[in-house]
């Protein structure tokens, strides 16, 4: 016993004793229900689960097929931007440019568009090409300048605005596409929009990239430790590139598919997409494989979509306030759960 009586320092319960089975017992059964519920690994799963029931059972139009047409059309391009976040972020670099990128190609097929004859697809190579390059010289901000890439893509993501109010006068643009690419956007096949397709295939291609590639198995190694990766032959500086690089190509591709859902540029289309973009991939980083993951940020986007979805039919209201605040919670739980899992 300490000093006055107290219990040893450790034992909250006078009555627990070091080693005894009872507790020892106790504290295994509830760690056991924890990890056989799956809260760990599969709470967005659950998340959406319990809002097509609550929602589902009080209001009628939540399961339409109006509702999830609206829910997986529109949250296509976000899914993309989160997965344009999500390959640096899993060697560490946090690309805060990605709205940004996203803005910068649907600006330039629109400009090309209205300005040039060149054909829509051609405009989308060339938007595409171009934030490329803004991924490059944010990779050589970050590796050969030494700059941390959460500055360096934040100074990046400004100038490209700067870039995008210069091109369009910081005036709205509206463009006049063929119904063929304002087709590509906007049909769906059995009721499924066409851009989920869109979105399944490249999911697809970057899980496998980053599950059974050396080029996934050299990004997860550098954001894991990088000097133990450099030491082991890793060209962490190359990877950290590379995969900035890859960033910027698929942001364009989100504001390219933008462009075939609505020929309409702002300015501040694209930095809206930062934030439920980056909610989706740290709430998603706590599910299935308990790291950056490209199921995991889809399952996590869509369910707080359709939380968002039913908030929005239940009072016409919420569609104001329910996105921001179940983005904000998610992001605390996220965290929470990321630093509840290192500190075990």
């Amino acid at each position: 016993m300490g000093r006055g009586g107290e219990p040893p320092a450790g034992l909250s319960d006078p009555h627990q004793q070091i080693g005894d089975p009872a507790a020892s017992e106790d504290v295994r059964t509830r760690r056991t229900w924890y990890e056989l519920s799956g809260l760990s690994r599969f709470s967005a799963l659950y998340l959406w689960a319990a809002f097509t029931l609550i929602f589902g059972l009080t209001e009628p139009a939540f399961f339409t097929s109006t509702t999830l047409t609206l829910v997986f059309g529109q949250g296509v391009v976000t899914c993309l931007v989160a997965l344009a976040f999500l390959v640096p972020l899993a060697a560490e670099v946090y690309d805060l440019s990605v709205g940004a990128v996203m803005s910068l190609a649907l600006c330039l097929s629109i400009y090309f568009n209205l300005h040039t004859g060149i054909p829509a697809g051609v405009s989308a190579v060339i938007a595409v090409a171009a934030c490329a390059v803004s991924g490059a010289v944010s990779g050589f901000i970050v590796v050969r300048m030494r700059v941390n890439s959460f500055i360096a893509t934040l100074a990046v993501s400004q100038v490209l605005l700067a870039l995008v109010i210069l091109l369009s006068g910081n005036l709205q643009l509206v463009g006049s596409f063929s119904n063929t690419w304002s087709n590509l956007g906007n049909s769906t096949v059995k009721s499924i929009p066409i851009p989920d397709f869109y979105l399944l295939v490249i999911a697809l291609v970057l899980w496998f990239v980053l599950e059974h590639t050396p080029a996934g198995r050299y990004l997860f190694a550098t954001g894991g430790n990088i000097e133990a990766a450099r030491l082991s032959g890793v060209a962490t500086g190359r990877v950290i590139w590379l995969s900035l690089i890859a960033s910027g190509v698929i942001s364009g591709l989100a504001g390219i598919l933008y462009s075939m859902r609505s020929a309409l540029f702002t300015s501040s289309v694209g930095p809206g997409y930062l934030f439920p973009a980056v909610t989706a991939v740290f709430l998603g980083a706590s599910q299935f494989s308990q790291r950056p993951n490209v199921w995991g940020t889809l399952i996590a986007y869509f369910a707080l979509a359709f939380g968002v979805q039913g908030l929005a039919l239940y009072a016409s209201s919420a569609s104001a306030w329910s996105q921001p605040l179940f983005e904000g919670v998610a992001l605390v739980i996220a965290v929470g759960l990321a630093v509840r899992r290192t500190s075990r």
